[in-house]
This record gives structure tokens, sequence and C-alpha cells, in this order.
């Protein structure tokens, strides 16, 4: 029996009659290179036969009466692999656009709490004779980085796959009963104090380091809080991101689009301005949001505020699942027309943010959220969601993350890995979330919305892949610039 911690646990206080906690991938593979028939049969055996590999895909969820404190997993007795692994079929011709609205359709139904939370869906009719494996676990399980080792543990290095041990025997866990569980809170509140002054330490000492770095009069929110002024380019006004038209409250519905940008043509962009791949993330975000806001009558005087998710991932929490993520608030210069121009600002803006994030405790986002008890977390998102407190007063427009992912080929039973697209969470106040993943030599883009707010995802994907032509003909342009050879006077 292991018990969520705070932050675990606030993947599943936040969900709502609209919000939902999971987070999901789309995988495209060809099942041709598979040596045996790729049906739901066999797709069904070698994910069993995984489990052993990733023990909390047959944990599910105890809570502790009254919600008291935080849940525990524990080992699923009646644990059953065919609710899990499922099969589908898109009708003729089997689009790209009919498997983003399937995906779309099946990301926007919450997962059951009284089974491990997770499932995948086998789809087949694609065009071209490809299958699409959607996946989704809840986000309480995971975060970016574990979800890496999951994929890792069910997907292998050849078409013939990899010989396993032998599985452990299964364990046999009893439901703890009311008392016991109450019994275990008890002594886990009796921590708190600790807790506390643990986390007050660690915030005195970042405080002179946070005072003093050269990021503070960059960074919107401590600017306001202090009262500092900043560069006009990069500072925000007023404590909360500008209004757009995703920053509102969302339905159950969701939109979806994806796209796939070449990661060596990134590179190229990221080398001859000696920036990083993330900045040139974010710039190509940026531009296409600029132009989906402008094309909407929508786009702010001032930059958005973007929520990136950082991993805090020691060496010693390597391969462990759960969440060990914090969050850095950067600007996306999305009022600036010109593309490297954006760029520019986005690197600085990015240094800026780093450079704020390091100063905070590492482990702050998990220490706060430890002392959340259940029963009012959830509550006070169920309220906030009625009232729409995050809408009217929001620190950030949108997520946008960008994981790495393996560069060499995967088979998924058999059938060689062609794409891997990311689906996130969206949530009331912030009703768009971008996400980027690496594999091979393609960066690979998941834009997941809300169906009523940005019903044209798909014009996004469309930009993003506008914007890197965009930079890249500028390169191409600056470096034919500087070939030329200058006339004898």
């Amino acid at each position: 029996m292991q018990q969520l911690t705070g932050l675990d646990a606030a993947f599943l206080a936040m969900e709502t009659r609209t919000v939902f906690g999971h987070v999901g991938s789309v995988c495209i593979v060809d099942p041709s290179t598979a040596s045996e028939p790729f049906t739901l049969e066999r797709f069904t055996r070698v994910v069993e036969s995984r489990l052993p590999l990733v023990p909390p895909l047959r944990r599910r969820l105890v809570d502790v009466p009254l919600g008291l404190d935080q849940p525990y997993w524990i080992e699923d007795p009646d644990f059953d692999i065919e609710f899990h692994v499922r099969e589908l079929a898109l009708p003729s011709p089997g689009s790209d656009r009919q498997l983003a609205e399937q995906a779309a359709r099946l990301h926007a139904r919450p997962l059951d709490r009284s089974r491990p939370l997770w499932e995948i869906y086998l789809i087949f009719g694609l065009q071209g004779g490809r299958a699409a494996i959607y996946s989704k676990v809840h986000h309480a399980a995971i975060d970016g980085v574990s979800g890496n080792d999951i994929l890792a543990a069910l997907l292998d290095l050849s078409p013939e796959g990899r010989k396993l041990a032998d599985p452990p025997p299964r364990r046999t866990e009893r439901q703890p009963g009311a008392v016991e569980l109450l019994a275990r809170s008890a002594v886990s509140l009796t921590r708190h104090p600790l807790r506390a002054a643990r986390l007050s330490v660690g915030l005195l000492r970042s405080a002179p380091s946070l005072v003093a770095s050269p990021a503070l009069a960059r960074l919107p929110l401590v600017e306001q809080l202090l009262g500092r002024d900043g560069d006009a380019v990069l500072s925000q006004p007023g404590l909360r991101a500008p209004r757009t038209p995703f920053n509102r409250s969302i339905t159950q519905h969701r939109r979806w689009g994806f796209c796939g940008l070449s990661l060596s043509e990134v590179k190229r962009v990221k080398n001859a301005l000696g920036i990083t791949v993330n900045d040139v993330v974010m710039a190509l975000c940026a531009g296409a949001l600029r132009r989906w806001l402008a094309d909407h009558d929508a786009l702010p005087d001032g930059p958005l505020i973007a929520a990136v998710p950082v991993s805090v991932r020691t060496e010693e929490q390597e391969g462990t699942l759960g969440n060990r993520v914090s969050t850095m608030l950067a600007v996306l210069p999305t009022q600036l027309a010109d593309p490297r121009e954006r760029l520019r600002v986005v690197h600085e803006a990015m240094r800026a943010a780093k450079e704020q994030h390091d100063a905070l405790p590492a482990n702050l986002l998990a220490d706060v959220t430890q002392f959340a008890m259940p029963a009012l977390a959830g509550q006070a998102a169920r309220m906030a969601a009625r009232l729409r407190l995050v809408e009217r007063a929001s620190l950030f427009n949108l997520i946008i993350s960008n994981v790495p992912g393996p560069n060499l080929p995967l088979y998924y039973a058999g059938a060689e890995l062609i794409a891997y697209y990311p689906l996130s969470a969206i949530t009331d106040g912030q009703g768009l979330n971008i996400t980027a993943m690496s594999y091979r030599d393609t960066l690979f883009f998941g834009v997941i919305a809300c169906r009523e707010l940005v019903p044209d995802v798909d014009r996004l994907t469309a930009y993003l892949e506008e914007e890197l032509r965009v930079l890249t003909d500028s390169i191409d342009k600056a470096a034919t610039r500087r070939a030329r050879p200058r006339a004898r006077r």
C-alpha cells in the first residue's frame, strides 16, 4: 500500500464535471513489421506481459474516509486486462481528421476511479494500412518523465520483442478498513508541523537569491509584487494574464490537433542563433498563437503568459513513478510581428524564468500541496468552477510542455512506431494546451483544447508548421547575405 503525495492527489482534486486529470498519447504504428498478425488478442497479450514492469498499472485508489488525508494505491484484487485494453475502427477513408476526432472523444471521457486509472485503445482503419494506439493514464500516477518510463516498458527495440524474466508471483493485498486508514491518517497529520517548518526554512533560505536575481524585474508576477519596473517587452501589467478566447471556463468536449515538425530543422535554427530547442518550441508556439488570435480579432497588446512544467526528478528518483514536477512562468511575445525578434525575446524570457525558478526550492509545489486535505481540495475545485474564479483571475494563459523522447526506432507489439503525438489536460481558465515530444528526427505536437473555445484547433497546428518555415527561411536568407562577396570599389 502506497500513499499518494499531495501533488499526486492534486490531480485528482482538480477534477470536476468538465475538467479531467488524465494525460494521453496517440501512437501511429506500421503493423506490417510485426512477426505475428497485429490483432487485439496479440496486442493485449503483449501489454499484459509488461505489467510487472509497471506496477502502478495494476493499482487502484482507496480513499481515506471523509477525505481527511491523501488516498492510497493498492494492488487491485479484481484486475481485468480486458477492461483496460480495447479496440475500435475508423470508418472509411480513415483520415487523420477522423483519427483526431476519435481521439478527442476518447480523451473527453473520465477514467473509472474504481479501477486502475488507465486505458488503451487499438484503432484500426487508418489510411495506408496504419494503425493507431490511443492511451491515457491519470496524472496522479505519472508525470512527463515517468510517462516515458511506462512507454519504455511497453515498447521494444526490435520487432521480435525481448525476452522477459519470469514475473514475480502476484501479490494479494487486502483492502484496508476505515479504522486502519483513519489511524494512518492520524499519524500522517502529526507530521504536518514538521513539514511546515521545513517549507518555511526553505523559503527563507531562498529569499536572498530570489531578491537578488537579475531575472526579477523581467518576471511579471514578482515584478508586480515588489513594484519594480522591468523591460517593456518582457513586463506584464497586473497580476493577471491577458484575456483571450481560450481563457474561460471549459465544457466536457474536446478538440485535438496534431502535426510533426522536422527536428533537424528545429536544431538548425537553434544552432544558427545559439539558443535551445525549447526556445525554438516556445517561439513557434508564440507565432502560431499570434496568427490564431489575429484571425479571431483577439490579439492582446501585451504578451501572453505560459506555464512551463519543469522536472525536478533527482538521480535517486529516476525510474520512480508519480509526479516530480514544478512550474515556471514565461512570457510569450505574441505582440511582436517579427519572427526573429519573437525568438530573441523568447530566449531572454526563458532564461529569466529559469533563473527565477532556480531561486526557489525545487520541491516547493510538492511541499505546498502536501497540506491540502482531499475533501477540502475537491470542494475548493468545484466551488472555483462554479464561481469561475480562475477565469476571472488567471496568472497564465496556457501550458506549453516539451518532453524529450527516444531517438531510435521503437516497436509496439512488433509494429514499428512511426509517430508519437501527446494529449494533455486542460482546465477552467486555460482551455488550450500545447505539448511537444521528440521521437527520432521529428518533433511531434499535440494541441488539445475545449471544443467550444477553440473549434479550429487544426489551424493552430498548421500555423506551427508555417512558423518553422518562416524561421528556417530567415536563417537561410541571413546565411546567404553573409556568404555574398562584397563588391570591390
